[in-house]
């Protein structure tokens, strides 16, 4: 039988021992056997600091995106394998394309973030430059660093592939090298994943290790700089949350946990409409997809009371027309659970569940299969109750599988209020076309909610459902559900990463970050600045035109053209009259346009493209007569490493004779790299 393999310290290590073994969830048979015995943890986080972080931190964010792009590639062409895995653990094959397509496009959406959102560098510059001083000389910035550790990632058993994803993608874009351990009981289908990483050769050496097994004294190792990224039970999370090395040397740990998820159905959705069907096939998708094994499923199903009755029915009726049995049957819809043990575990919570009710649909000690055993398969059937809003089972027990209660409620108040009692979840849903009804639930049951869908019948095309995390969208929930968050956007990334305030005089503080700022030297080129070409460019190059005289002309023609005839720049007794004026004004964006008439470059040259402009403020008023001059300096410098051209963001400060500033902002260039010429 094959004994699972651990990736660690550059090499695959076999146990010495049996290990325990893994079954087939739909057949029952033997598998595998998993066992860690031998692996050297304190080894294994040395290697991954020593030498996976160092190959990381050469890298620069789009050089690591990249990598990620290039694995998501090759992972989607291996996706067979994983689906063959994956069928083995009672995953159907919408359930293997949730999780193994989901992670592969998890990769996929960071790598894309990471190019677009995050400088071509190694330090990652967050918010605005700060003013300390009166004078200008002294300034401060937060800069986001890699952190010098390991993020040690424990997943949990329903998304073997997804699970360690999600998780890898942020950190290593962040520079931050990756140790896996996944649940026993799909161990398999992770390994097979690290197996085709590994194999690809495309991650440097030491940012991705695997531990197959138990942890060991692996947590005996850790430092301030490493992070743990837990999903698993409440219990676990929070056993590991004490860990005496995670209290005393403050290790960074967030934890997904159980979840009871709900959804609502709002007073207007009638049986008949389309937010009512939406609300019945959400909740039973949420049930039977990965047969409800899912930290997101919907667990509280809350229905005005005046249509609780039609609501089971409906639900019942659709649950009754799902085929369980073997993934690879004919018309099968839902699979079996991950193991015999996750069976009656689930039998266990529905018996504490039917004890505050009634089960409305199924009997969780029989079921019908197709293709396979009932008894050695890991099958058991869709369970719908009804039960008492007031009894606290249903607020307090998760059965994790296909098992939902449906409750009714009477008012806002009251469903808010129930919506508490689950003292924190991941997710959640409000079905409803009433916008005053959404509002006010969702800002109402928002503190306990790491995440809220709400949705009618204008958005349910395009709505990704109740129960997908999304890498764009923040994953993780409060109180009972962990405490955690992981992904959303580029804030996953960040948690891998030491936030730090620098304050220094503006040029220290541009030569650290890579970027100009303001105070800080500018040097005005031989060449005007749009004659060179992105390698010849340094933040700090600075081209000053002007003076430019604003006639009344202008104005008029400027209005006349465009057919902005705001009274503020043609009537001069209205704009007597306006406090912020006096006087008749020139346009803001006349004033943006005669700008550019200062510092462009007529002639063809590298720059190709303008294209935007940011943080555009218009700062004094300007009248007839006044002189304006412009300072366009280089201010950051992006290249992009596939294409031959990259991205220069120009400080632009427009003032009038005085010297004051009238107007400021950011111009966006795409510019040539000089090795690009024909």
């Amino acid at each position: 039988m094959t004994l699972l393999r651990s990736y660690v310290g550059g090499g695959w290590h076999t146990a010495p021992d049996d290990g325990r073994p893994l079954h087939d969830a739909v057949t029952g048979e033997e598998i595998a056997r998993l066992s860690s015995t031998g692996v050297d943890f304190a080894a294994a986080l040395e290697h991954g600091r020593r030498v996976g972080g160092p190959a990381l931190r050469e890298l620069t964010f789009h050089q690591r995106a990249a990598l990620l792009k290039a694995l998501s590639g090759h992972l989607r062409e291996h996706r067979g394998e994983l689906y063959a895995d994956s069928a083995r653990t009672g995953a159907t094959r919408g359930d293997s394309t949730f999780d193994v397509d989901g992670g592969i496009g998890v990769l996929a959406a960071y790598a894309s973030r990471g190019r677009r959102e995050l400088p071509n560098d190694t330090v990652y510059v967050e918010g605005a430059v700060e003013p300390l001083g009166r004078g200008g000389t002294f300034v401060g910035q937060h800069v986001a660093t890699s952190l010098r550790g390991v993020a040690v990632q424990v997943n949990a058993f329903n998304f073997p592939v997804w699970g360690p994803l999600e998780k890898l993608a942020p950190a290593f874009l962040a520079g931050v090298p990756s140790l896996i351990k996944p649940a026993s009981p799909t161990a398999f289908l992770t390994a097979k994943l690290v197996e085709l990483i590994v194999d690809s050769g495309l991650l440097p050496e030491g940012t991705l290790q695997f531990v197959a097994g138990g942890v060991g004294d692996l947590f005996d190792h850790l430092t301030e700089q490493d992070t743990v990224s837990f999903t698993g039970s409440a219990s676990t999370a929070a056993k590991l949350r004490t860990h005496p090395v995670i209290v005393n040397r403050g290790v960074r740990f967030t934890a997904e946990a159980d979840s009871l998820n709900l959804s609502i159905l709002g007073p207007d959705a009638a049986p008949g409409s389309a937010e009512f069907d939406l609300f019945v096939k959400g909740v039973v998708a949420e049930m039977t997809v990965k047969a409800g094994q899912k930290c997101t499923a919907i667990r509280r199903a809350f229905v005005p009371e005046q249509h609780v009755d039609a609501a089971v029915e409906a639900i019942s009726a659709r649950l009754a027309k799902t085929v369980i049995g073997a993934p690879d049957a004919e018309g099968v819809r839902m699979g079996a659970l991950a193991g015999l043990e996750q069976r009656e575990e689930v039998r266990r919570s529905v018996k504490a569940l039917a004890d505050a009710g009634r089960i409305a649909f199924g009997d969780p000690e029989k079921v019908d299969v197709v293709g396979a055993d009932a008894e050695r398969g890991a099958f058991v059937s869709p369970i719908l109750l009804v039960a008492d809003p007031e009894r606290a089972e249903p607020h307090q027990v998760e059965a994790f599988g296909p098992v939902s209660t449906v409750m009714p409620y009477t008012s806002t108040e009251q469903v808010i209020e129930l919506a508490a009692r689950g003292r924190g979840s991941l997710a959640g849903s409000v079905v409803t076309g009433d916008t005053a009804f959404a509002r006010d639930v969702v800002l109402g049951v928002a503190p306990w909610h790491g995440r809220l869908l709400v949705l009618n019948e204008r958005d349910a095309k395009e709505s990704t459902g109740h129960g997908s995390p999304l890498p764009a969208l923040v994953h993780g929930g409060p109180g009972r559900a962990g405490g955690g968050e992981e992904m959303g956007g580029i804030r996953g990334v960040l948690h891998h990463m030491q936030r730090t305030a620098v304050q220094a005089d503006p040029d220290t503080l541009s030569a650290i970050t890579g970027r100009w700022v303001a105070g800080a030297e500018r040097r005005r080129t031989e060449r005007h600045p749009f004659r060179l070409h992105l390698e010849e460019l340094r933040p700090g190059d600075t081209l000053v035109a002007g003076p430019r005289r604003v006639t009344q002309q202008d104005v008029e023609h400027f209005a006349e053209f465009t057919g902005d005839t705001f009274y503020a720049h043609m009537d001069a007794e209205a704009a007597a009259a306006n406090p912020l004026f006096g006087e008749r004004v020139a346009h803001g964006y006349l004033i943006v346009s005669l700008a550019a008439g200062l510092f462009v470059d007529p002639d063809p040259g590298p720059v190709l493209a303008n294209f935007g402009v940011d943080n555009l403020r218009f700062l004094t008023p300007v009248t007839f007569d006044d002189e304006l001059t412009v300072t366009l300096t280089c201010k950051q410098i992006t290249p992009r490493d596939t294409a031959g051209y990259g991205e220069v963001r120009w400080d632009t400060d427009v003032t009038r004779q005085d010297g004051e500033s009238v107007a400021r902002y950011d111009v966006l260039t795409l510019v040539a790299k000089k090795e690009s010429r024909p």
